[in-house]
């Protein structure tokens, strides 16, 4: 099953240099989680600092704990602000 997840940077509390020492790390384990076949995609959100990443797992608990192996998200400076299960869209199917 897909899930959709969507991040967002704790930009009240830490700042860009706070968040730039992180940033390898998060990348690193990112691609750790691409190349395991959890990850299928990754966006940067346009509206505000954040991520939108596309899941493919089980269940929510899944995604969650994905995402808890990020390192900006273990020290609290991304949110997980939706995880988002997904349905097939049934319109591209043939008409019955």
């Amino acid at each position: 099953m897909q899930f959709f997840a969507l991040l967002t940077r704790n930009t009240e509390k830490f700042s860009d240099a706070d968040f730039a020492q992180l940033l390898p790390g998060e990348a690193e384990q990112r691609r750790t989680l691409y190349a395991e076949g959890a990850v299928r995609q990754v966006w940067n959100r346009g509206d505000i600092p954040g991520s939108g990443m596309m899941f493919e797992a089980v269940s929510d608990a899944d995604v969650r704990s994905h995402l808890a192996t990020l390192p900006l998200v273990k020290a609290g400076m991304m949110d997980i602000a939706a995880v988002v299960p997904l349905a097939p869209y049934p319109g591209f199917g043939p008409k019955r």
